[in-house]
């Protein structure tokens, strides 16, 4: 009997912690995109400003924890910098998921994960930062730690502030580019309190 609950205490610790210490696996068909391909998303970038597309998931316990930090990057290049937070299908709305997790910036539905596709991105949370030309500049991890607390690893607020400087991309390493989190198909328990649609 106390195995069998050691091994269920295990086993939940496993899904519900430790398995986001370890890269996200990559996915069977996954096409790498280059920094400086083209992504195909007009609409986007039609500002003239660079892009910033956050990959939020409102039931990924890893997207929630850096709701905070990316605010704080909105508000700091928000004038220099175009923002969209992007879901995957929900059954919930853009505007209840804004409500819940206050994002302010305008909301994309990539229902069938063209944009994140085309971006290379295939887990949340993910950033994916477009130059003016609509060209990948960075795509990768928020930070190396989970809760997006180390300032060493702020890879996002590194790229952003090497973008809007009118500088190469900047080279992070593994660390910035190797994703973490929860895969875009993956689907967990309802972290949100908002319904969401099972694939």
């Amino acid at each position: 009997m106390v195995i069998i609950l050691f091994t269920s205490i295990g086993y939940l610790f496993w899904r519900q912690e430790m398995r986001y210490w370890l890269p996200t696996p990559i996915p069977p068909h996954y096409q790498s995109v280059a920094v400086g391909q083209v992504v195909s998303a007009p609409d986007l970038t039609r500002s003239g400003k660079p892009v910033l597309l956050h990959f939020f998931n409102p039931d990924c316990p890893c997207s929630r924890f850096n709701t905070e930090q990316f605010q704080s990057l909105a508000k700091q290049y928000g004038d220099q910098v175009q923002f969209y937070a992007v879901l995957p299908e929900t059954t919930a709305s853009p505007g209840a998921v804004a409500e819940r997790f206050a994002i302010t910036v305008p909301m994309l539905v990539d229902s069938e994960k063209r944009l994140a596709k085309a971006c290379g991105v295939y887990s949340t949370p993910q950033a994916a930062l477009l130059d003016r030309t609509g060209k990948l500049y960075f795509r990768g991890n928020y930070n190396q730690s989970r809760y997006c607390t180390a300032e060493k690893t702020a890879f996002v607020k590194m790229a952003l502030a090497s973008l809007v400087a009118g500088q190469p991309a900047p080279l992070l390493g593994l660390a910035a580019t190797d994703s973490y989190g929860c895969q875009l198909s993956e689907t967990t328990r309802e972290w949100s309190g908002l319904p969401l649609k099972l694939e």
